[in-house]
């Protein structure tokens, strides 16, 4: 391995569901002035990177033409930084992303407690925060508490949603947690980069000794890659009848890297249908039926007043709908992630948003 590569400078971007941690992913791919940058996500795809600046794309790997690259976690993220190490051009940085329910402490055992250790250099660890959603006794999640006890640099995202007294007030609390963190805020993700790239503030000596890093970091290493965050504007669309399926999807709840999940009393429910929706039934379940208790919703909705691909975004008490064309056959692809969702009501309430098929109008959907 080509020296250059030795003591790779890593920071690790943590944040709950809905925080931002995918705008702040894009805002570093496209603003690096001659750095060249790796992004290793989920899924690069979900990171919606500009066409414009995509030089090419792998089976999990886009080239950007300002020399920064975004790499898919598929299942290990020893093996995905391994992959970035062993390229042959020069890399300036590692970002690596974790899921929204991840206590970052086990990644960053990855880079310290293998052989990762010698070839890369953590730097910090980045934590953001919804300024709006975020509450410790809303979550009431050991995972939001880990992820600001780890954090270097805590941003206090979305402020311009809050009175300034309320981001002052969820300022002091922060403190409580980590009285010597670097505290930004920020609005939609959008921070100087030298702000907190190549910081170095990550001192390992604070939380574990070298005994604890060597023993734990060989089995902690993994962790799980689920939650992704988008934009967070309104866009009120929205749904008729009874069709479609409702089911806990067992993939959405392989978080058996990090019991946080299960210990913080959280559920994922996948929502599939091969028949559309309708908008205003759809609507009434968001504006009347979605549980307080929601934090975080995404997926591909095909409605049947539209012949447009819709993609869903909520976080919090906000969501988003954008549309795009189909690439494939339509159908509707929801997941959503909470605490202690009551799930035969759940999948009642879609269902009912599900139109039968004497009243879709079709479209030549399917064909």
């Amino acid at each position: 391995m080509d020296a250059p590569k030795y003591g790779l400078p890593v920071t690790i971007i943590t944040g709950f569901l809905g925080s931002g941690k995918t705008t702040l992913l894009n805002h570093i791919l496209t603003n690096q002035q001659g750095l060249k940058t790796a992004v290793l996500v989920n899924e690069f795809g979900e990171v919606g990177i500009d066409n414009e600046l995509i030089v090419s794309t792998g089976e999990d790997m886009v080239e950007l033409s300002n020399g920064c690259i975004c790499c898919t976690i598929n299942n290990d993220l020893l093996d995905a930084v391994y992959k970035i190490l062993e390229r042959s051009e020069q890399i300036d940085y590692l970002v690596v992303e974790t899921t929204g329910l991840a206590d970052p402490l086990p990644v960053a055992l990855t880079f310290l407690g293998t052989e990762l250790r010698d070839l890369t250099r953590l730097d910090s660890i980045v934590t953001l925060v919804d300024s709006e959603n975020y509450s410790l006794d809303l979550f009431n999640s050991q995972a939001a508490y880990s992820q600001i006890a780890y954090g270097d640099i805590i941003l206090l995202n979305k402020v311009d949603l809050v009175d300034e007294s309320d981001v002052d007030l969820l300022e002091c609390k922060i403190r409580d947690i980590k009285a010597d963190a670097r505290i930004l805020r920020t609005t939609k993700s959008q921070v100087p980069l030298p702000l907190i790239l190549s910081v170095g503030l990550f001192e390992s000596d604070k939380y574990f000794n070298d005994d604890q890093v060597a023993s734990k970091g060989e089995h902690d290493h993994e962790h799980d890659h689920h939650d992704h965050d988008h934009h967070d504007h309104h866009d009120h669309s929205s749904c008729d009848h009874d069709h479609g399926h409702c089911e806990h999807d067992p993939d959405h709840e392989h978080h058996h890297h990090s019991n946080h999940l299960e210990m913080d009393g959280f559920t994922s429910i996948s929502f599939e249908s091969d028949k559309p929706l309708s908008i205003r039934q759809f609507q009434y379940f968001l504006d009347n039926q979605l549980p307080s208790t929601v934090f975080r919703a995404k997926g591909i909705l095909w409605f049947d007043e539209s012949d447009r691909r819709h993609i869903f975004h909520l976080s919090g008490k906000r969501f988003s709908i954008d549309d795009d064309e189909w690439k494939g056959q339509p159908k509707t692809q929801l997941v959503f992630i909470g605490q202690n969702l009551d799930k035969e009501t759940l999948r009642s309430q879609l269902n009912k948003c599900v139109c039968l098929p004497s009243t879709s109008r079709g479209k030549g959907f399917g064909k």
